[in-house]
């Protein structure tokens, strides 16, 4: 229900006691009269000064680019802001509604909407501007949609400026980098054939590279199969440029996911459709491994907005929104208790991870490791759950947890952002720091403290986090932390500072950090300044 259809807000975030006004003394002008708007909780209500011209509240609400609970807090708090504002394009919508909207409109995924697919998606997120506009900034939070981004693929690398253009180094056997060779680049290099494409959302698999358009179109290169394992019989045809799916034509993507059989993605509407991996039920639908047809996910999810979708070795979860706050829904192979709900079983359609009410814990960003998974809450925690082989869950042992638990050395850490991969976690706090544990094979973990082998390879494992030093003495404050998925290949790590700068380290054998390593040298164990202008 709308706010503008009810005396009370449509939403509450806290229960906010309305307060006293003290009446203020402001002399009228005798050019106009003044509208009085009254406050609740006043035997004599004052006069509201700003009542008079509301189009000027409206430009600082939407100036000031105020969070949907902001906006919830003052109809809470004002009748001011529960009228009817008498403003198009709804005259019956109040103040903080049209706020909302108009900050809705700012999103380049908003944008494009027919006013039907507007107010479709609003029904969906609970009839309320505010609620689409949670819904928006919690997508652009979780995949750092339009902003620059780095990807540590299997082998190869993807790096995507503020402004949409890309540019691809690496492993490119099987044409993976869309440069219509399948020639290894060591540096990066522009994909030239997307000029004039903005894009805003990267992926890369095994061998495959999928690109997503601010238009919602998505365009492919590499192997030419969407559900293939890593090691898999290659599709049809060789794909070495960029190309239309031609089956997503008709859903804006906002987001894709690959995982080692199957490949997710999520449209601008919060609906997940995934590719191939059907066989035996397996994502609630039956289909071969080569199928190239969208099937919509099933279950639950089919009438919640998603936000964000993370893809394991074989499984996924998606990260939903929804009037009551955020929560978290996982499917497909449940081995080592990563699916999140104590038991090692599979789950053919997804199904909500409940540890998040018993922690008390709002999801804000999600994480799938190839065996485990993390998420970030709104208050800074970090929990992780799955196979803790290698110290990857953080909690000083490798045991496997089958619920998520909350990492505690990281009690007095902020984080906001996490990512994981084969048996490895980083963890990026509110000031930059950056922390990892689990596998430090490839030396992928960032630390300078490890056993070193006849060629200067550092590796070793970390049970518990550890601040990455060697990222700290760069005086950057780090935002992004991508890191190879893959459990065949060896790993490397991207770290994206504030300022855009982008540094590397761990495997880089097929040239895939970009930079120029000695002779002889497979790995690069420091953080080193890749050459690139994300900006």
């Amino acid at each position: 229900m709308d706010a503008s259809t009810s005396g009370t807000p449509s939403i509450q975030y806290h229960n906010i006691p309305d307060q006293p006004i003290i009446p203020i003394p402001i002399p009228v002008s005798p050019s106009f009269n003044r509208q009085t708007r009254h406050c609740f909780g006043d035997a004599t209500p004052g006069e509201f000064p700003l009542s008079a011209n509301p189009s000027i509240v409206l430009h600082v609400l939407t100036g000031c680019n105020l969070d949907p609970q902001d906006l919830a807090k003052l109809e809470a708090t004002c009748s001011f802001f529960r009228q009817p504002a008498h403003f198009a394009p709804d005259h019956e919508l109040c103040l903080s509604e049209l706020a909302a909207l108009d900050m809705c409109q700012k999103r380049a995924i908003f944008k494009p909407m027919t006013l039907e697919e507007s107010e479709e998606l609003k029904l969906r997120c609970g009839g309320s501007w505010k609620l689409v506009l949670r819904f928006l900034l919690a997508g652009e939070t979780c995949s750092r949609r339009e902003k620059s981004q780095a990807i540590a693929g299997p082998g190869h690398s993807i790096a995507v400026t503020s402004k949409g253009s890309v540019y691809s180094f690496g492993s490119n056997s099987l044409g993976q980098l869309g440069h219509g060779t399948t020639k290894e680049e060591s540096q990066p290099r522009i994909i030239r054939s997307l000029a004039g494409i903005r894009i805003i959302h990267a992926a890369a698999g095994a061998g495959r590279t999928m690109l997503i358009s601010d238009s919602g179109q998505v365009y492919t290169f590499g192997k030419d199969s969407f559900g293939e394992a890593e090691y898999g019989v290659q599709g049809s045809q060789q794909v070495n440029t960029p190309r239309i799916v031609e089956s997503l034509k008709d859903i804006f993507v906002v987001q894709a996911a690959i995982g080692n059989f199957f490949t997710a993605v999520l449209s601008r509407e919060g609906r997940v459709y995934t590719f191939s991996w059907g066989n035996e039920n397996k994502l609630g639908h039956q289909t071969e491994p080569t199928d190239l047809e969208p099937r919509p996910l099933l279950g639950p999810l089919e009438n919640i907005p998603v936000v964000q979708i993370a893809a394991g070795y074989c499984y996924l979860l998606a990260l939903a929104c929804q009037p009551s706050g955020m929560s978290v829904y996982s499917v497909g192979c449940g081995l080592g208790g990563k699916l999140g709900h104590g038991t090692k079983t599979d789950e053919k359609q997804p199904r909500l991870i409940e540890q998040f009410q018993t922690l008390n814990l709002q999801p804000m960003v999600v994480a799938a490791g190839a065996w485990h998974a993390a998420v970030v809450g709104t208050d800074g925690r970090v929990c992780t759950w799955g196979w803790g082989r290698y110290g990857c869950l953080g909690h000083g042992n490798e045991d496997c947890d089958s619920v998520p638990k909350v990492v505690e050395s990281l009690s007095n850490v902020k984080a906001i952002h996490v990512a994981t991969g084969d048996y490895t976690t980083f963890v990026v706090s509110d000031d930059g720091d950056v922390y990892s544990f689990g596998c430090g094979e490839s030396s992928s973990l960032g630390h300078n403290t490890a056993d070193v082998d006849e060629q200067g390879n550092q590796h070793v494992n970390i049970l518990s986090p550890t601040l990455v030093t060697s990222l700290k003495k760069i005086n950057e404050r780090v935002v992004q932390i991508s890191l190879t998925n893959s459990i065949y290949w060896n790993a490397h790590t991207f770290a994206l500072t504030e300022s855009r700068k982008l540094y590397a380290f761990g495997a880089g054998d097929k040239g895939q950090l970009g930079v120029e390593l000695a002779a002889n040298q497979t790995e690069r164990p420091m953080p080193e300044r890749v050459e690139l202008d994300l900006s």
